[in-house]
């Protein structure tokens, strides 16, 4: 039953997601066997990003975003570099040669060209001869979309291990004059080798929704070519989006919100973390926070955070994770895993 602390209008969602916990196993269970992340060298502290906005300082930006410092890539790195950093880093953690992969997924919004993906050129550079390759387009969703699309790949037998990357260059998408945005966005990469569980345990529902009447709320233009951004709008749909599919994911792997060890949103901004633990009550201690130092790395925001959270001791195997995010188009999503690798 859903929590009675809950918001009454959310005690509806955990019901009806109760029906998706009675689906049909699939035949085998996909589970996260690695983990790798890169950051750029270079940090980018608010006071640079400052310099850029009429009044604005250090701890405005603080405030208002949780944020106190970005990567980004230096004028030579490529997203397809910071994705192939990742990645050999969680191939080596999973134990995982490049013959070995079936796919390169790469979600990312900051491709290297319009065309071609990241994805073919990351497997290139890997030696992944044998993988198929293509990138996932869905903003902030995106690692969540692909985590998706690599389990029930796995789940049914049509691939063994798969390579998961979210990869970002968005300080080239940001106009560090914007007000709205230009303090937001850092770079950076996170890999993930998707594979059979051992135990039976591993990656469990993914609720993914989207609504493109929103669209206009968060957009890039061939011709400005920058991230703008309505942020009193995006704040509200983050907020609650995030809270409802959360609601979701946890009630269709038929658990409580207590019952999650460690919440990993998508790092767009502190104060949109903050709200939804407040109006879910959870427990200050069971949501990752690491926006301070990363910004909003979209795509690549949810494996940064389980490979930091990992390094930090607060993801352990047997924890039970709920991974959600929020982005552009609109896309939103959450799942519910529990953690086997060491």
């Amino acid at each position: 039953m859903p929590s009675a602390t809950l918001p009454a209008e959310l005690h509806q969602i955990a019901r009806d997601a109760a029906r998706t916990a009675r689906r049909p196993s699939p035949p085998r269970t996909a589970t996260i066997l690695g983990l790798g992340h890169y950051l750029p060298s270079e940090v980018v502290p608010n006071g640079v990003i400052a310099e850029h906005l009429e009044g604005v300082d250090d701890e405005w930006i603080v405030k208002r975003t949780g944020i106190r410092a970005r990567r980004r890539v230096a004028p030579n790195e490529r997203t397809s570099d910071l994705a192939v950093f990742a990645a050999r880093r969680a191939m080596q953690d999973a134990g995982v040669e490049p013959l070995d992969l079936d796919y390169v997924i790469v979600a990312t919004m900051s491709p290297d060209e319009i065309t071609p993906n990241c994805a073919p050129l990351v497997a290139h550079a890997l030696g992944a001869e044998r993988a198929a390759a293509y990138d996932v387009g869905a903003a902030c969703t995106g690692f969540l979309a692909g985590l998706a699309q690599a389990s029930a790949l796995v789940e049914v037998g049509r691939a063994e291990r798969v390579l998961l990357i979210g990869a970002e260059s968005l300080t080239r998408l940001t106009d560090f004059g914007d007000k709205k945005t230009g303090m937001l966005f850092g770079d950076g990469a996170g890999a993930a080798i998707i594979g059979p569980s051992q135990g039976g345990t591993g990656v469990g529902p993914i609720d993914l929704s989207a609504d493109g009447g929103l669209a206009d709320t968060i957009v890039a233009t061939w011709d400005d070519g920058k991230i703008r951004m309505d942020g009193i709008s995006t704040f509200k749909i983050a907020v609650k989006r995030l809270s409802e599919s959360t609601v979701y994911a946890v009630a269709a792997a038929g658990l409580e919100l207590e019952d999650v060890d460690l919440f990993v949103y998508h790092q767009a901004n502190a104060r949109i973390i903050k709200a939804v633990g407040e109006r879910l009550d959870l427990e200050p201690a069971k949501v990752a926070d690491y926006i301070s130092q990363l910004g909003n790395t979209s795509a690549a925001s949810i494996p940064l955070t389980l490979s930091l959270a990992r390094e930090d001791g607060r993801l352990r195997p047997g924890h039970r994770v709920l991974i959600a995010a929020i982005g552009a188009g609109f896309t939103w999503g959450a799942g519910i895993m529990e953690w086997t690798a060491s």
